[in-house]
């Protein structure tokens, strides 16, 4: 019998004591499965909010081998608990990348099929449960399946953001991205307000990757003040020549490290908006391109391990929110307003836009519309502005991103499964049957 131990995710809030089971055999996950009441799937922790966080989780973490590379298919198969970090070693010396990532590539394979990540490409390629071909779940009797859209296909498509509730992912097999080199081919844009970033994004479709950074802070014409940056894996005609000799290995860098906690005083709104002023002034023209290492445009905090110590020993969280196309502009302008009336800042505000892609996975975060995300540290009055930006979300139609939520209405989830009081409905219903 496992010890209890305290666990909490990224923002280390909510923090709780839980019993955590660690096998990579499957007779003894199987049994553990049939012997616990409740049991919730959990891989690295790398969700900003409570998801994954219970009274008996089982750790993926010793599911970590790969089972099948095709370089002439372009597919690869894994176990669940495969970081995506691991992953990228080997595929990008290879020629290969992932179909779709998020902003942090230390979450597990596994993760990234609970939650239906989304990445820079939304618009463009979807989310991850498009590039899948089949996943094998442990449901809640203990039985393994296997699941893509022609076999156990409704658990197929509903366990895509279903964030553990159909079952336990074992391993999954899925499309890369052939690439010729391990660079992107980045463009950044100084932009004056929401606006004109909106209309930059619109423009910007035929761009495989849109993300874009706002200051919070601005107000008037220049609220959403903010930098676009645009991307496409670089060619190896695109690369300086001291480059292309090995132009799919990256050198290993030195990586920063925040050795401690902060002071809960040092993040605070006259840091915040220093930082976001500093940031906006750091590039001087008003277009700007480069050949950048893929790392820095698409995991560009991950380079400083334990960065989120920034927030001090309470934490933060990340708030993300998605409003309809049509509602977005008057939307975003009203909840900017809103957080900067509540002086409560942002860290990091990130906007992209999503396309009207993968329709079959109910359970997925991504709608048709822009999307907002927001890191807040944890104070005594972030839970009313969170009430506050909840009824705006809901007023415009939107819905947040349950894999990063600690507070939220559960409207808002807009979850399509109707076990709301378990956090493993398959097995539930296994044993109702």
């Amino acid at each position: 019998m496992p010890k209890k131990k305290q666990i909490a995710n990224w923002g280390n809030y909510p923090k709780i004591e839980a019993e955590v089971h660690s096998n990579q055999y499957l007779d003894e996950l199987q049994q553990i499965v049939q012997a616990s009441e409740t049991i919730l799937p959990r891989g690295n922790g790398r969700c900003y909010g409570d998801a994954a966080l219970h009274a008996t989780v089982f750790s993926t973490l010793r599911l970590n081998k790969i089972l099948d590379f095709d370089a002439k298919t372009g597919t690869f198969e894994c176990q669940a608990g495969m970081l995506l970090s691991d992953i990228l070693n080997f595929i990008v010396p290879r020629g290969f990348f992932l179909p779709v990532t998020p902003g942090t590539k230390f979450i597990t394979l596994g993760g990234a099929l609970a939650a239906n990540v989304h990445g820079k490409n939304h618009h463009s390629e979807g989310c991850f449960s498009k590039h899948v071909i089949h996943f094998d779940l442990m449901n809640g009797a203990g039985e393994v399946i296997r699941c893509s859209r022609n076999e156990n296909a409704t658990i197929f498509w509903n366990t895509f953001g279903a964030m553990g509730l159909t079952g336990i992912i074992l391993s999954a097999k899925f499309s890369l991205k052939k690439i010729e080199t391990a660079y992107i081919r980045q463009e950044t844009i100084k932009v004056k307000n929401l606006q004109e970033l909106m209309q930059l994004f619109e423009d910007s479709k035929d761009w495989t990757y849109t993300v874009s950074w706002i200051d919070l802070f601005q107000t008037g014409n220049q609220m959403g003040r903010s930098l676009l940056m645009r991307g496409e894996h670089a060619l190896l005609m695109d690369l300086p020549a001291n480059k292309k000799s090995n132009p799919l290995v990256l050198k290993t860098g030195f990586k920063k490290r925040v050795p401690f906690n902060f002071p809960s005083i040092v993040l605070n709104k006259w840091t915040v908006k220093i930082f976001n002023f500093l940031f906006y002034r750091k590039q001087f023209q008003a277009q700007k391109t480069q050949i950048i290492p893929y790392d820095k445009y698409f995991y560009p905090l991950d380079t400083i391990h334990h960065w989120n110590r920034i927030y001090g020993k309470n934490g933060f969280t990340q708030y993300q929110f998605v409003l309809p196309k049509a509602a977005s502009e008057k939307g975003l302008v009203e909840i900017l307003e809103t957080i900067r009336r509540s002086g409560q800042g942002s860290f990091l505000t990130v906007l992209k836009l999503f396309g009207n892609n993968e329709k079959l996975a109910i359970n997925s975060f991504p709608m048709e519309g822009y999307t907002l995300a927001l890191d807040f540290k944890i104070t005594k009055t972030l839970p009313r502005l969170i009430t506050d930006l909840d009824q705006l979300i809901l007023k415009y139609g939107g819905k947040i991103y349950r894999a990063k939520d600690a507070f939220s209405d559960k409207r808002l989830s807009q979850l399509p499964l109707t076990y709301e009081d378990q956090k493993f409905a398959s097995m539930q219903q296994q044993r109702l049957e």
